[in-house]
């Protein structure tokens, strides 16, 4: 799961930085990288993976259709050409569900 508490603050952000958010290998975000055209992440004069807000928001789509909902590398591309705003209303829905649920037992730990 992506960390709840990390806020985009930066520009830029280094592929350990990406793969430490998603709790992830820096390979698998390669990897991703090479399967789907939507991640386009800038290189650097070293070639050094530079990412954006919206490759992260584009990742988070990724993680969710792969990791949390099981679908397959083509099952994940297919349903973002068909429906991605579905697919960025649900990630959102969650994360909004997650921020309550957060709030709701924080709440329960001081009564």
């Amino acid at each position: 799961m992506v960390k709840p508490d990390y806020k985009i603050e930066k520009i830029y952000y280094t592929i350990g930085e990406v793969a430490e958010l998603f709790d992830v290998n820096q390979s698998l975000i390669r990897f991703w990288e090479k399967e789907f055209d939507i991640l386009n992440p800038r290189k650097n004069k070293k070639g050094n993976r530079l990412f954006t807000k919206f490759d992260i928001e584009n990742l988070k789509l990724i993680y969710h259709l792969v990791k949390e909902r099981g679908f397959t590398l083509q099952g994940a591309k297919d349903k973002l050409k068909q429906n991605r705003e579905n697919v960025v209303n649900t990630v959102q829905m969650i994360a909004s569900l997650n921020q309550v649920k957060g709030f709701l037992l924080e709440l329960k730990k001081e009564l």
